[in-house]
């Protein structure tokens, strides 16, 4: 019977793909403290969401971990290193050295600290050729949740994210069938009983034609690529101005989550 939670990561756990009615995002994180919430009686239940798009490791490191080791909470969500990763030139074994030293600082504090896996990028135009760079990092969260005694949200086997609906327009980011899968699994790992499977298969799609998937990726490109390769060559992050949601009520999760369903 979880009483506290603390979400640390990026955008992935701030919920970017997954918009809310007042344009802030919901996502994976926000949806999960609602099953977690309702497994406590009314009131009897914190959650705090401190996580940022754009964030890279070491940043989560100085901006969040302290913030999450003075709440020091039942559980900790901890999806850290994927910014790193995708970077040219950065090592994933030593990127998972810096991670390990944040899941012993966090470990030391809370009562559990849940790790994420990194997605299946076979499907992803940009990201498909780092699948195996990902993979060795996956290798490694495994290996650290193993020491620490972390359970794991294993991202590269929910299958069900392979589908192009799971995903945002920039296909970077999931949509909010896609965080709501995401959730559904964080739930079954801790045990909990969930209100619908995430591996449900999803209502098959009409065939596409050639020229369709290519004016898809053409309009991405445009909308999406070319934008994300200027945020880099110019050194910013979309994340840059945005801050933290903080401490929300899984009420608030909820009316938000309804009015946009």
């Amino acid at each position: 019977m979880i009483g506290s939670y603390v979400a640390v990561g990026d955008s992935f756990t701030e919920g970017v793909g997954d918009p809310g009615p007042d344009g802030a995002f919901v996502g994976w994180a926000d949806r999960f403290a609602v099953l977690l919430a309702d497994r406590r009686p009314e009131g009897d239940f914190t959650y705090t969401n401190l996580a940022v798009r754009g964030r890279l490791l070491d940043q989560i490191v100085a901006e969040q971990v302290p913030r999450a080791v003075e709440l020091a909470p039942d559980l900790v969500s901890f999806c850290a290193g994927g910014n790193d990763i995708i970077r040219p030139g950065t090592d994933p074994d030593e990127v998972a050295e810096r991670f390990e030293r944040a899941v012993a600082a966090l470990a030391a504090a809370a009562g559990t600290v849940l790790v994420t896996t990194g997605f299946d990028t076979r499907g992803v135009p940009v990201l498909k050729h780092l699948r195996g760079k990902i993979a060795t990092y996956n290798g490694h969260v495994r290996a650290i949740a193993d020491r620490y005694g972390c359970p794991v949200l294993d991202l590269w086997s929910l299958r069900t994210v392979q589908d192009r609906r799971a995903w945002d327009a920039d296909r970077l980011h999931l949509s909010p069938e896609g965080h709501t899968r995401v959730a559904l699994r964080a739930g079954q790992v801790l045990g909990l009983p969930v209100p619908a499977d995430p591996d449900q298969p999803w209502p098959p799609l009409p065939p596409r034609g050639t020229l369709g998937i290519r004016r898809d990726d053409v309009h991405w490109a445009r909308e999406y690529l070319v934008p994300w390769i200027g945020r880099r060559l110019r050194g910013e992050s979309s994340g840059d101005h945005v801050i933290a949601k903080g401490t929300l009520s899984p009420d608030d999760i909820k009316m938000r989550i309804a009015s946009v369903a």
